[in-house]
């Protein structure tokens, strides 16, 4: 903000001058040095204050600004809502449809019209689902709170989840039952039935539901778990692409997974090694673990293996990735391992993927 320029009577006055005039005189240039002084902060004052009026204006407009965003994320949870209601629809009426012209045929019904009818409505609301899939693809996901600014990253977590091939990397050794060293003793003299419900595993199947809950519709997934050896969770289908629009069988991985026991050791290297087994290979790799492998392809020759060894163990392993292919990572960090962070960290960073380490109570 322009400041106003004033102004100054420059007074060439020596101190023998002034005191020859007198007292009065004294007095009086006092009093118009005062006056200046005076001014000047006065003209200050104003030049904040308006400053801060400018400020408040901003502040205004950014609450005005994300009320309207608000309102829009709500239109598109309703859009989305609307659209599922519709996609439902659509599909019982498809039944429907082909219901009644089975019936007919059985029946001996000979008015090739009425068929032709009720095939051109068929046609119809096939042509309606497609649109509907095809939409859904195009906006990288069914979470419509996706960050538009990168198309297919998560607006919360930061998490990429888009691709049309996506890879889910479960690590199902012993230390993800619980964070300390302790902790995992304990539960691991306890019946299975209590090893299935630590917080720590619990937490890490949850968080495959809401990866797979996530997903494009018209893309494919694996889900691939891990301890000392690496195998895709649901049975016959190692080197196979499964359809995210297949309800049931996601709901069947969800129980298969449910009925497992994390146990063993950690090879990064396998399931690293198990993706190669994909065809085509991912375009996206989400790795949920608690920290670097204890293992390579082979079991380690002593009971204990050092951080210093854990960490030459995981440069081996990322030797197996696929190339420009992003790793986001869901880190669950374990006590007694400090370089998992950083050498994970570096890993999603180097693909363009992401790290996030959730809180307790996520998703």
């Amino acid at each position: 903000m322009a400041r106003k320029k004033r102004e100054f009577t420059t007074f060439n006055l020596s101190f023998l001058d002034i005191m020859s005039c007198g007292f009065g005189a004294v007095i009086l240039v006092f009093l118009i040095m005062n006056h200046g002084i005076v001014e000047q902060k006065t003209e200050l004052n104003e030049d904040l204050l308006s400053e801060v009026n400018l400020l408040n204006e901003d502040v205004t407009e950014g609450t005005e600004g994300l009320v309207r965003l608000r309102n829009t994320l709500s239109d598109v949870d309703l859009k989305t809502a609307e659209a599922q209601g519709l996609s439902t629809r659509i599909a019982q009426d498809t039944e429907n449809y082909e219901a009644q012209i089975e019936a007919r045929k059985r029946d001996g019904y000979t008015d090739s019209s009425d068929i032709e009818s009720l095939k051109a409505e068929l046609l119809s609301l096939e042509a309606e689902v497609k649109a509907l899939r095809q939409a859904s693809q195009d906006s990288g996901g069914n979470n419509a709170r996706s960050f538009i600014g990168e198309g297919d990253r998560q607006y919360l977590t930061g998490l990429k989840l888009g691709g049309s091939h996506i890879a889910i990397l479960l690590d199902v050794s012993a230390s993800m039952l619980a964070e300390k060293v302790v902790q995992i003793i304990r539960l691991r003299n306890m019946s299975a039935s209590i090893q299935r419900k630590a917080d720590k595993w619990t937490q890490s199947l949850n968080t495959v539901d809401w990866l797979t809950a996530q997903l494009p519709v018209a893309s494919h997934y694996q889900v691939i778990t891990f301890n000392t050896t690496a195998t895709s969770a649901l049975l016959n289908t190692d080197g196979k692409w499964l359809k995210v629009a297949d309800e049931p069988q996601l709901a069947k991985l969800s129980s298969v997974l449910g009925n497992m026991t994390p146990s063993g050791g950690t090879s990064l290297e396998n399931a690293f090694i198990a993706l190669q087994k994909l065809s085509p290979l991912p375009d996206n790799i989400f790795l949920i673990t608690d920290g670097l492998p204890t293992q390579g392809t082979t079991p380690p020759r002593g009971s204990k293996v050092s951080g210093r060894e854990r960490q030459r163990l995981y440069a081996q392993a990322i030797r197996q990735l696929p190339t420009k292919v992003p790793v986001n990572i869901i880190l669950a960090p374990m006590e007694g391992d400090p370089m998992a962070v950083s050498e994970l960290w570096q890993l999603a960073q180097a693909t363009r993927g992401s790290l996030l380490s959730p809180s307790r109570d996520w998703p």
